[in-house]
């Protein structure tokens, strides 16, 4: 009947009222050596001892204790809710309600940590956007104020100050185009259509595309031994391909020139295949891989905006795949280079 020091309010009552109608009936006999009445005695004032318990329990503290509950549900309880606090919140213990109070409290102080955490990150976001904004606005005022200025009747300082101002405005392009495309995955407004295709196919439609970026470096594409035989994923084609673009754009502006870019596909046993795209770059700092899918996180700021790119394309990278439901990876070692891996399904 009674479970350890967990007692609810009626076997708390009931263990109070026997204990003293015990008492009672013990310290009557005692008195009057009245065998006749004892069991009377110790009936009635276990009933009349229990009655007032219960009550005490009930109404002065399970009641307070019902409106924390109330509180900390902070809305109108639901029917399911209703039969609870009715039903199963009375046969807890103390010591249930303890554990569910902690629990509750550890459970708002995640959500705090998380609202701050997202609350700096969202202030953190909007002063990178806005600074990326600002390079390439301020870069086109420039321009335009030169040419404002009289540059205008130079034919020469016309050409270089237009290119100028036209490469920054496809540069302000860009940012817009990628910051869309990540609000839209974040809020899931881009559809995932999968299909099957042959991943290495994809892979030589990346790299035939960026042929003309690898010459100017030199850099030599090839699949890994044992990668070569074709591997059937199933995904969202044209977002794999913007994966690909982003992995292998990075790999192209951090490698090395005479360098090389390796593609591997494994199939793991669980059905999944593996993509890995390796190069021998200049690698990252270990410091650094734990925020590179972060946007706008740029491991040397003034080099990488010498080199360009929005700073947002492994953040996308890592929304595409997340949306799949598959994972994303990066190991990389300083002066050795850096490889980027993804997983997806083999078939439906």
């Amino acid at each position: 009947m009674f479970k350890g020091k967990n007692l609810s309010p009626k076997q708390l009552a009931a263990l109070t009222a026997l204990l003293l109608a015990s008492l009672i009936a013990i310290s009557t006999f005692v008195l009057f050596s009245d065998r006749k009445f004892l069991f009377v005695y110790f009936i009635a004032c276990f009933f009349v001892i229990y009655f007032l318990m219960h009550q005490i329990l009930e109404y002065f503290i399970y009641r307070k204790i019902k409106l924390i509950y109330k509180l900390i549900s902070q809305t109108k309880a639901t029917k399911r809710e209703e039969a609870y606090q009715k039903y199963i919140f009375p046969q807890k213990g103390i010591d249930d309600v303890r554990a569910d109070v902690e629990q509750w409290a550890e459970q708002k102080t995640k959500e705090i940590q998380l609202l701050q955490s997202n609350e700096e990150f969202r202030k953190e976001f909007l002063q990178n956007l806005s600074h990326e904004i600002k390079t390439p606005i301020f870069a086109i005022q420039g321009y335009l104020e030169l040419l404002s200025d009289g540059a205008v009747d130079d034919p020469v300082l016309v050409k270089k100050f237009v290119s100028q101002a036209e490469a920054n405005v496809q540069r302000l392009v860009g940012l817009l185009n990628d910051v869309d495309i990540i609000t839209n995955l974040e809020i899931n407004k881009e559809p995932i259509l999968k299909q099957s295709f042959i991943i290495q196919d994809l892979i030589n439609e990346v790299v035939n595309n960026l042929s003309v970026k690898w010459l100017k470096k030199n850099i030599q594409f090839s699949f890994k031994k044992g990668s070569e035989s074709p591997v059937t994923v199933f995904a969202d084609k044209n977002k794999i391909y913007q994966v690909l673009v982003n992995i292998f754009s990075n790999a192209v502006k951090y490698g090395k020139i005479d360098g090389r870019i390796n593609a591997s596909v494994y199939q793991l046993e669980n059905g999944k295949i593996l993509v890995e795209i390796s190069d021998d770059g200049i690698g990252i700092a270990e410091e650094h891989i734990p925020r590179l899918f972060e946007r706008f996180y740029r491991t040397d700021d003034a080099r990488s905006r010498d080199i360009g790119g929005t700073g947002l394309g492994l953040a996308i990278c890592k929304h595409i795949i997340e949306a799949h439901n598959e994972t994303l990876q990066i190991r990389s070692t300083q002066n050795i280079g850096t490889t980027i891996g993804f997983t997806l399904a083999s078939k439906p």
